[in-house]
């Protein structure tokens, strides 16, 4: 009985690590992604600096939160990353540094928080 107990106890420190990760992580993102776009002319910049924050804040928050057990951490982030900014991409028409900057942080944070095994 002790074992079970150590066992799920073990999983729930895991999955609170995973999202305290992917809160981190994506806040982190967000802020760069925000940084980068600072410089750049908007009609509605403050709307425009929001809808990134949020858009890369839920990229961070999705890789922490998920898990796809066989599955090595980059390739989560890959995958999470390029599918949460390809309707950013198509609104825009911004594909090549929407794509390759969510794919590109998408990687990095889940090789940080899966491994990059």
């Amino acid at each position: 009985m002790k074992k079970v107990v150590a066992k799920s106890m073990t999983r729930f420190n895991r999955a609170m690590s995973n999202l305290v990760s992917g809160l981190v992580s994506g806040a982190i993102f967000g802020a760069l992604s925000v940084a980068l776009m600072l410089p750049m002319p908007f009609p509605d910049k403050k709307m425009a600096l929001l809808a990134a924050f949020i858009d890369r804040f839920a990229i961070g928050l999705v890789i922490g939160c998920v898990e796809l057990p066989g599955w090595p951490g980059w390739l989560i982030g890959l995958l999470f990353g390029a599918l949460l900014s390809l309707p950013s991409a198509l609104i825009t028409k911004a594909f090549a540094p929407i794509l390759i900057i969510g794919t590109a942080g998408g990687i990095v944070i889940g090789g940080i928080v899966h491994g990059w095994r």
